[in-house]
């Protein structure tokens, strides 16, 4: 993908760096905003910011990894965005976010929940959706490279599958569906 092989492993992962960074920044999200917001408080934050998780997992596939940028270097920001991994769709080192890219979303989505939510609310809530953004890439890693048993799990294969083979302005979600639904992207 680059000419640098120093900088081209940047933009390759395996799926197992994902639980091992941040299912403990989940864990430490989560132990934190306990002591302020309790159990209750906590586990209903984690709940909503999972929900919220799965539309911005649908909302940035759609507009932002979609996107290509009507100028000269439009396709090329496309392609290292998100058409790279349309291009090599099967390539295991490109199913999940590198960490430099999924740590400045990460970043970003923090401040911006940080700004709205507040020091209470912010880690319990942040946690959930850390959680979600981690179901969300190894349900991407499984439905390319497991073998679903589920009727839930091949759905999901089939909708995903669709979208990169037949309909990529179609079938956004990865981890659920209902926002394609929702949205009438079906």
């Amino acid at each position: 993908m680059f000419e640098s092989d120093f900088v081209d492993s940047f933009s390759r992962v395996s799926w197992w760096a994902v639980p091992i960074i941040y299912v403990p920044v989940i864990v430490g999200l989560f132990s934190f905003g306990l002591g302020a917001a309790g159990t209750v408080g906590s586990v209903l934050a984690a709940a909503a910011g999972l929900f919220v998780w799965t539309f911005a997992e649908y909302w940035l596939h759609r507009t932002l990894f979609h996107w290509v940028p009507n100028r000269r270097w439009g396709p090329r920001f496309h392609f290292l965005l998100h058409g790279v991994h349309h291009e090599w769709v099967n390539d295991r080192f490109r199913l999940v976010m590198p960490p430099m890219a999924s740590g400045a979303l990460a970043v970003v989505f923090f401040g911006m929940w940080y700004l709205a939510l507040g020091p209470v609310w912010v880690y319990p809530f942040f946690a959930g959706h850390v959680l979600g953004y981690l179901g969300y890439d190894m349900t991407h890693y499984y439905i390319h490279h497991g073998k679903p048993r589920s009727s839930w799990m091949k759905q999901l294969r089939a909708h995903h599958m669709n979208h990169h083979h037949n309909q990529d302005r179609r079938r956004f979600g990865v981890s659920t569906r209902v926002w394609d639904r929702v949205f009438g992207t079906l």
